[in-house]
């Protein structure tokens, strides 16, 4: 491959001139996610309650490529809170490119018989009508050449005992990204999902920090190890930038093979 077609090749992974909204941007998926955007180029928007940890963020983005990189604390469960960073962010350049919600998670391991409602109903708000509130905030922002990445997971594509609430709700953002993808077509956005397996973050550190349980979770993954975060950017940024722009509706699992 030639000089000129190496940097065609490299320049359809850059998002330079693009704004950038991660909500979920303070540790975890998220951090790696907004780190991995400031280094190809991206004008980045930080959501996330914990501000503390959002400063952090901002100054690791910084120094990565993104001098302009602006903290939002935002309660992503929030109607109104979703609204008015998603108008943020497009008011930085008039427009939106690109909307990369990864807030989510569960703090508690039940059986589904168990589980009580109030817990259900605050994994689906944070999982299922959280993306769902930033997506509909951001679709009317989106220019042609949008990008839309929902950070899903394997769990919403197989059976999830103990984690059957965000399970169902990850299941819920799916198919929720497959419908809007189909909805946002004609405006010319495009909408996914990445869906990672067992990756090794803050979250699930009790997991893998015991030699016994890490050994345990990931026993049936094929490549017999832990994901690491560094390896969700090059399919993350496959989906945000220009790289991608004949997949939409997908879901992208990177999980070593574990749902093979």
């Amino acid at each position: 491959m030639g000089g000129e077609d190496a940097k065609s090749l490299e320049a359809m992974f850059r998002l330079d001139g693009r704004t950038v909204l991660v909500i979920g941007a303070s540790r975890g998926i998220g951090r790696h996610a907004a780190l991995t955007c400031a280094r190809a180029g991206a004008s980045l928007v930080l959501a996330s309650r914990a501000s503390g940890d959002l400063e952090e963020v901002a100054k690791e983005a910084r120094a990565a490529g993104a001098p302009d990189a602006l903290v939002a604390p935002t309660d992503a469960t929030d109607e109104a809170a979703v609204e008015a960073v998603v108008a943020l962010a497009a008011e930085r350049s008039g427009k939106l490119d690109v909307l990369i919600h990864v807030a989510g998670g569960q703090q508690f391991f039940a059986a589904l018989a168990e589980t009580r409602t109030a817990g259900w109903d605050k994994v689906m708000a944070l999982n299922l009508r959280s993306p769902f509130l930033a997506c509909r905030a951001a679709l009317p922002r989106m220019p042609r050449g949008g990008a839309i990445v929902n950070v899903a997971s394997v769990a919403g594509l197989s059976s999830s005992p103990t984690i059957g609430p965000y399970g169902a709700a990850k299941a819920g953002l799916v198919n929720l990204t497959r419908t809007l993808a189909v909805e946002a077509a004609p405006q010319g956005v495009r909408v996914n999902c990445l869906a990672p397996g067992w990756v090794r973050t803050e979250l699930t550190r009790r997991m893998w920090s015991d030699p016994v349980v890490s050994q345990a979770t990931v026993a049936d993954v094929p490549m017999g190890r832990w994901g690491e975060v560094e390896e969700l950017a090059g399919p993350l940024l496959l989906l945000a930038s220009d790289a991608g722009s004949y997949i939409t509706g997908a879901t992208l699992v990177v999980d070593g093979g574990g749902l093979a």
